[in-house]
């Protein structure tokens, strides 16, 4: 037979003044009812905890054993209390949020560790893929919102503007297509540009742009793989544009990032949501985290640009 925590109290309560009144007294209990629940004790195990020699209590050899053991117990029952009284403050529930590359490479994890110090009650959910992808899981309910880059909606879908970012060329910092200030790709020809697949709704964008403003493409290759991006351009004389949200504040030693102008080139990024049913409050705070994170990544590039401008 085991104690309960209410038998292990008392008796450790006993063992420490050597007195069932006292015991009594810091446990808010009677005296009758320690020694009860001792009594059950010595009971269920078959043996003496305490010797009674008029009203004075000493501890057995047994009594000595079982107490270093309920020791363990209540401190291991404390801990186990204090670690789910963490969670008491803040919202609770589960959130799936969908993003693309360019929100989860600098904006999700400073938004999360915020979102989940206010509330460690909540599950969330990171699923990255890209804008097609994320359009139907968000239209067949799989997601409680994404971001994704602009276009026209879609049945099923409810969708608003999310942010604005600018785009940046980014270079290996020692080649010869780094150079300080706003770049004008017409000028910086002829560019072997690294581009997402056709899959990437960015693909067509910045392929328009290109055409549009004239600059001259020699070599295209083909990556969706964020960092292997970075780290191929920091390594080559290929280049890449970025935009602002997905860069951070800074995009390493081993690069340079020029604001494209001649026009401004931007990324125009949405949130979509199912339309037959409303944000939870969970994924209401944390959109709010996101958005507050991406538009000060954004004006801390804006601001370089008008520097540099």
């Amino acid at each position: 037979m085991q104690g309960s925590l209410r038998d292990i109290r008392l008796f450790v309560a006993a063992y420490e003044e050597r007195s069932f009144t006292l015991a009594a007294q810091r446990e808010c209990a009677t005296q009758s009812g320690v020694s009860q629940h001792v009594r059950n004790l010595e009971d269920g195990f078959g043996v003496r905890l305490f010797t009674r020699d008029h009203g004075r209590i000493s501890p057995t050899p047994a009594g000595d054993a079982y107490y270093r053991r309920c020791i363990d117990v209540i401190r291991a029952h404390d801990a186990a209390s204090r670690a789910a009284s963490a969670f008491a403050h803040g919202l609770d529930g589960q959130i799936t949020v969908g993003l693309m590359p360019t929100m989860t490479r600098c904006s999700v994890a400073p938004a999360l560790t915020r979102f989940l110090e206010a509330h460690p009650n909540v599950d969330v959910r990171v699923v990255e893929a890209y804008s097609g992808a994320l359009t139907q899981m968000v239209r067949a309910g799989d997601l409680d919102f994404a971001i994704v880059p602009g276009f026209a909606g879609d049945a099923g879908l409810r969708c608003r503007h999310f942010l604005s970012t600018p785009e940046f060329l980014v270079a290996r910092a020692d080649a010869n297509a780094a150079t300080p200030g706003p770049v004008r790709l017409v000028r910086r020809g002829p560019l072997h540009l690294v581009l997402p697949s056709r899959a990437n709704t960015r693909r067509l964008t910045l392929e328009t742009y290109c055409a549009t403003v004239g600059a001259e493409i020699s070599r295209v290759i083909e990556l969706d793989a964020m960092f292997a991006t970075l780290d191929f351009v920091g390594r080559s004389d290929w280049v890449t544009i970025l935009p602002a949200i997905m860069m951070g504040r800074d995009v390493g030693p081993r690069l340079t990032a020029n604001p494209i102008v001649g026009p401004a080139l931007s990324l125009d990024l949405m949130l979509i949501e199912p339309a037959r049913r409303a944000l939870a409050p969970a994924a209401e705070v944390f959109l709010e985290l996101l958005e507050q994170e991406g538009r000060e990544q954004s004006a801390a590039w804006e601001q370089v640009a008008h520097q540099e401008s």
